[in-house]
């Protein structure tokens, strides 16, 4: 039997995916390090693992002991886990523009969440950053894993990252492009990479508003201003940054990022976070910009499910200007744009559930309306109909009456899609009725590919 002895020996050999229609009006190829596929959805597993394990070998900590760090969340969640599995309490520093779902899972492990202003100087003692080592000077039997100074950062990569990328692709490719923080994620990789193959191109990215770009042009550090992102730009210099092995650093903007994280779920299946958008628009620049820009990876930093308050949340990208207002869209238009098919398929309580299970299967749908007599009784879905049968509740030849969701929404042609948003807040699909006939199904999924659409992102 194959197993692990912690999930932390399950940390890294992420998988590396084409991109196919994000990529398709630039030439080469672009594949993407699918980093949020890691236990705690991060790249930043990899280092809190081994913060943690060198932080034991040099005695810089002891049983019983706390970890203290300032993160956006990730950093946090990679530590955090590596507590749970060593037996660590942890103390974690946020600035408060951060996701609440961060904030949350962080929380979820028994961590306490300091939250601090985002919008003060570095050196303010409001600042995450001094708060996290005030926290520091006052917490006995701590260590402080310090992301942005602490060179272990960067090692990380250096020794498991960059190792693992090389092996995946035997070296035949051309060009990295990472997001940029605190720096350990492309100068660890960037070292190692350069050493094996000093051609290949390391490309950094980074929002606009962050100092880090300017730097590594003028060698100047300029006043940072504000964005949205999280995760990447800085408005310090983490010594984690070694801009010597950085060729070329491509600058973006929170609008353009939010939508193509958006792009990679409707457009690839990917449930990536807001830096891999900001990553994936960084390299499609990139390539953009040279003739031939050939084999391009981009390493994808976490998981979308951080960010489902945010840019996941159509209200919040239009409340913020990332998307325009839906101009009097209706769920006609809605209909029309994604060519949705008729609902033909539906269902009585009577129906015996094997039945109504091969059909779903044979007609690739996953729930339908349930009509008594003629009438509109709820909605069967599959995960009704097989939770109860892997269980054993039922059998095949049971009928589906007792299993059908009398909870449902009815919606019509001339609504404005807004109204779409607020039902899938509560509800997993609504059901169009036209001339008092059940015409469409629609899902959330519907509703997020024709926003994506609407936005530029077909």
């Amino acid at each position: 039997m194959e197993f692990h002895n912690n999930i932390l020996e399950a940390i890294g050999n992420t998988p590396l995916v084409r991109l196919n229609r994000v990529a398709s009006r630039v030439n080469g190829e672009l594949f993407a390090k699918c980093e949020f596929t890691n236990p705690g959805g991060s790249i930043k597993d990899r280092i809190g693992h081994y913060m943690v394990e060198q932080a034991e070998k040099n005695g810089e900590i002891r049983p019983g002991g706390t970890i203290i760090e300032a993160t956006s969340g990730n950093t946090g969640m990679g530590l955090a886990i590596a507590a749970a599995v060593k037996g660590y309490k942890c103390i974690f520093v946020m600035p408060d523009k951060m996701s609440e779902e961060k904030r949350q899972n962080l929380r979820a492990f028994g961590a306490k969440v300091v939250i601090c202003p985002t919008n003060v100087p570095p050196e303010s003692p409001e600042s995450y950053y001094s708060t996290a080592r005030r926290l520091v000077d006052e917490t006995p039997n701590c260590y402080y894993a310090n992301q942005y100074h602490n060179l272990l950062n960067r090692e990380a990569h250096y020794y498991t990252t960059g190792p693992e990328i090389w092996n995946q692709t035997g070296g035949k490719f051309d060009a990295i492009v990472i997001g940029m923080g605190t720096c350990g994620t492309i100068s660890g990789i960037g070292r190692y990479l350069k050493e094996k193959n000093p051609k290949i191109k390391v490309i950094g990215v980074d929002p606009k508003g962050s100092i880090l770009k300017d730097y590594h042009e003028t060698g100047k550090i300029v006043e940072a201003h504000g964005y949205v992102l999280e995760g990447i730009g800085e408005d310090i210099l983490p010594q984690n940054c070694d801009f010597k092995v950085v060729d070329q650093i491509m600058r973006i903007e929170d609008k353009e990022s939010f939508l193509m994280t958006r792009a990679l779920l409707t457009q690839e299946g990917i449930f990536a976070g807001m830096s891999s958008g900001a990553a994936v628009v960084g390299a499609l620049k990139y390539m953009a910009s040279k003739d031939n820009p050939g084999r391009v990876l981009v390493v994808l930093p976490d998981s979308g499910n951080r960010y489902l308050s945010k840019v996941y949340n159509d209200a919040w990208m239009i409340e913020n200007g990332y998307m325009e207002p839906n101009n009097g869209k209706t769920i006609r238009d809605l209909i029309t744009a994604l060519h949705k098919q008729k609902q033909v398929l539906s269902a009585k309580p009577e129906d015996q559930i094997g039945s109504v299970v091969n059909t779903m299967r044979d007609k690739g749908v996953s729930q339908m309306p349930v009509f008594k007599e003629g009438k509109l009784v709820g909605k069967i879905t599959e995960t009704a109909l097989l939770r109860p049968l892997f269980q054993g509740v039922v059998k095949p030849t049971d009928t589906i009456e007792a299993l059908v969701d009398r909870h449902y929404t009815l919606v019509r042609m001339d609504q404005p899609i807004d109204d779409l948003n607020n039902i899938f807040s509560n509800e997993r699909l609504a059901m169009v009725e036209e001339n008092n006939e059940i015409q469409f199904v629609l899902t959330k999924i519907d509703l997020i590919s024709y926003l994506s659409q609407l936005s530029g992102g077909k």
